[in-house]
Order: C-alpha cells, then sequence, then structure tokens
C-alpha cells in the first residue's frame, strides 16, 4: 500500500506563531487555516459555552471590518470560509483562489487582533447562540440525552458540558468574560495556522510574519484543572420526554489521542457498527429489533486531547422492549472480549479505516485540518504520516485486549430514554 507522507514544513515566529506549510500546485486552490488551542476544556462552570460564543463573535467586526464584512469580502473574491468549535479547538478556514491569499491572511490577522467586543455583539449573538442550543440540543430527537451522558460520565473533567455549553451559563456571560477570555486564548503562541495548495511559501511565511508579527504572546491557557479518576461501576440515568420510540445511549470512558489503543479501539467501532455488514447491524437492525444501533468514536486527529467517551446507542422498534435489546448488545460487545473475531473481520475494518483515511486526505482542506489539528493536539503534525501503518499494525490481539479493558460493565454510563406523554411532559419543569 502507497505510504502517506505530508511533506509540511513548521516555522515558528519570535512571539509563538507555529505556522505549516505544504505545496501543492495540482489544483488552482489553497487552504487557509487557524487553529487555537482553547475549546470547552478551558473553560470552567460560569461561562461555558464561551469557545463556541466565540466562534460567532469572531465574524461581528473589527476595527477594520464591520459585522460580517469578513465573509462578504472573501466569498465576493471566490472564497469559502466557516469556522467550528470543539472541547480541544477553535478553527477558522477560508477555501480560496490563490490570488486573494494575502487577502485572507490580512483579514483574519485584523480580526484577531482588533475584534470589536461590545456589549451590542454580545448580546446579539448570545442570541443566536441560545437559539441554536434549543434548535439542535432542547428541541433533538435524543439531544438531552447525549448531553446528560457526558454530565454523567465526567464528574470533574470538562468534557461534562456540551460544547455549545448550559443556557444559565450563556445567560450570564459578561463583557468581562469575553475579554479575559480573547486575552488568555486569543493569543499568537496559542495558534497553528495551516496553509496547503496552491501557493509560493516563501510568499506566504513573509504574509504572516507582516500581517502577525508584532502581535504580543501572551501565557499559554490553563488546561483542565483535574483529570477524570477511573469509574468503579456502572453508572445510570433515565431522561423522560415525549417519543414514539425507546432509546439509550452509553459511554465508555477511552484513552487520549496520543495513546496506542487508539487505533484498536477505531477498529472494535468498525466490526460492530460500520456498514451492513457490521454485527450490530446485522443482528439487530436488519433483523428488525432496532431502528439503529451504533457504535462511535472520532479517529485522530478529532479523537480528543484528553481521555474521553467511546459511544454507543441504540433506537428500539416500537414494540421491542429497551431492556431486552440493550441486554442484547452487551452480549454482542462481550463476543469480542472472548475472541470470537474473525482474520477477514479485522482485515475488513482496517481496509475500511484506511481508505475513509486516504480518501478523506484527497482535499487540500483535509490535509490542512489534520496538519493543524495534529499540531494542536500533540505538538506533532506527523502523527498524520503514521495513521495507515498504525491501522495496519493492529491485530486480533489488541481489539480482544482493548474491548476487555474498556467495554466493560464497571466503565460505562448508560442514560435510557423514557417516552412519556405530552400531559406527563407538562407537569415537568420545562428545559433551557
Amino acid at each position: 500500500m502507497q505510504k502517506i507522507f505530508l511533506d509540511f514544513q513548521r516555522e515558528r515566529l519570535a512571539n509563538g506563531l507555529t505556522i505549516l506549510t505544504l505545496e501543492d500546485h495540482s489544483h488552482p486552490i489553497v487552504t487557509y487555516q487557524v487553529h487555537f488551542a482553547t475549546g470547552s476544556r478551558n473553560e470552567r462552570p460560569g461561562i461555558t459555552g464561551i469557545s463556541h460564543l466565540f466562534e460567532h463573535m469572531m465574524f461581528r467586526g473589527s476595527k477594520e471590518l464591520g459585522p460580517e464584512e469578513f465573509a462578504r469580502i472573501i466569498q465576493a473574491n471566490g472564497g469559502t470560509l466557516n469556522a467550528f468549535t470543539t472541547v480541544d479547538n477553535t478553527s477558522y478556514f477560508e477555501n480560496l483562489p490563490p490570488a486573494i491569499l494575502e487577502l485572507a491572511i490580512r483579514l483574519e490577522a485584523e480580526r484577531l487582533e482588533n475584534l470589536r467586543l461590545n456589549q451590542e455583539n454580545l448580546d446579539t449573538e448570545r442570541e443566536v447562540v441560545r437559539s441554536e442550543r434549543k434548535m439542535r440540543t432542547v428541541n433533538a430527537p435524543f439531544g438531552l440525552l447525549i448531553e446528560q451522558l457526558f454530565a454523567v460520565a465526567f464528574d470533574q473533567h470538562p468534557y461534562q458540558w456540551p460544547v455549545i455549553g448550559w443556557d444559565h451559563d450563556l445567560k450570564r456571560l459578561t463583557l468581562e468574560d469575553c475579554r479575559e477570555y480573547y486575552r488568555d486564548g486569543y493569543t499568537p503562541n496559542n495558534a497553528v495556522i495551516a496553509i496547503v495548495g496552491d501557493f509560493i511559501r516563501e510568499k506566504a511565511l513573509a504574509w504572516v510574519e507582516r500581517y502577525y508579527g508584532h502581535l504580543t504572546p501572551q501565557p499559554s491557557p490553563e488546561g483542565p484543572p483535574a483529570r477524570e479518576q477511573p469509574q468503579r461501576g456502572e453508572r445510570r440515568a433515565c431522561y423522560k420526554k415525549v417519543s414514539q420510540v425507546e432509546a439509550f445511549f452509553a459511554g465508555f470512558h477511552c484513552p487520549d489521542v496520543t495513546h496506542p489503543d487508539v487505533f484498536p479501539l477505531l477498529a472494535v467501532s468498525h466490526i460492530l457498527s460500520h456498514g451492513k455488514s457490521s454485527r450490530l447491524y446485522q443482528r439487530f437492525v436488519k433483523t428488525g429489533k432496532a431502528i439503529e444501533a451504533q457504535v462511535e468514536v472520532d479517529p485522530p486527529p478529532l479523537w480528543p486531547i484528553d481521555p474521553g467517551l467511546l459511544q454507543v446507542y441504540a433506537i428500539a422498534v416500537p414494540g421491542v422492549p429497551i431492556g431486552h435489546l440493550e441486554k442484547e448488545i452487551w452480549q454482542a460487545i462481550e463476543e469480542i472480549h472472548t475472541g470470537d473475531i474473525e482474520a477477514a473481520e479485522l482485515a475488513k475494518a482496517k481496509r475500511g479505516l484506511t481508505a475513509s483515511f486516504v480518501m478523506g486526505l484527497q482535499s487540500v482542506f483535509m490535509q490542512g485540518l489534520s496538519g493543524g489539528l495534529s499540531e494542536i493536539k500533540t505538538r506533532d503534525f506527523s502523527m498524520v504520516n503514521t495513521m495507515v501503518d498504525r491501522i495496519e499494525e493492529i491485530t486480533q490481539e489488541d481489539v480482544r485486549r482493548v474491548a476487555q479493558r474498556y467495554l466493560v460493565a464497571d466503565n460505562r454510563t448508560v442514560v435510557t430514554l423514557q417516552p412519556i406523554t405530552p400531559e406527563e411532559n407538562e407537569r415537568l419543569a420545562p428545559v433551557e
């Protein structure tokens, strides 16, 4: 199999800003990305959701730019742009014609240095985010179950709260909270720039130096005050809501992105629920017991910096008791503990994992994302270049071992959806 080798060049300015560059002149496009090592793991009770709020605030204008003008300029010049926030990072990107790369660099530096932080912008974006929370979480079929799963599974680490934040914190965030967060997190030494595509490296580095080089570094933001302690017994919760189906969502604590067990756990996920030939699909969906039955975990570099959760969820077909379905799913997972793994099954999982990774890297955007997030999370972009080898090295014994170690009842948190009538729902307090 052809090896993956993204030949990033790393530079670091005097103020600590890291720049990754990778020239690729095969197509007339370039991606410019700015990744900040600040996400919901850097928050604390009282300011949850501020990382995601800032993603919105960065489009509200600066000293030179009016509200949403950044986006209008990029789009008018043939580019596209967006941003996203995770538990570990907040990232901004533009995919551009090469001729406007300097423009994108200048505008990103401008809004980093001179963001317009005022009460009007805070009040506007606060309500946008609260509406987003209501739509994507409160009113979503299973949003509040997933939220409760993390809140129960983590009792010390910031992964316990959602990236979008708790509504009571969003309502109370102050302008001073925002200024403090901006000062600490949006600094050159807390950022990684990734530039990939049709550009000249020397010119791009000169532009970055010109527009970012004078910015002042700040002490790095503090990480979580405590690591999650090992779970010593199953945790359970019940969530009542109006629903036509029963479901459960579960999580098993798993290691951080740098741990070698990440890759066997990816294989476990693939074997159990990737595609129509997977075990859970064949046993539960195809037979009409479940509408869905999935195991979910993000591959590196999306895997979290700190130990996170491998999630298992199932939605029962009406008439199938959720308790029976859950019990059978745990039995299916326990079969991996006992060594019931065929060589062909593992080979298929490895092919699938490799193909997904390699196909993703066909775009300059994904190349930049993979390098930039790897640098943010591990301080080493070259993790990207080891992915295929590490997938290929997974053995049947690795799969058994990680299943026995992590996918056990004492390491499990389960939240069950209990359907109720609209009348019962009216008697319960509303959720925000």
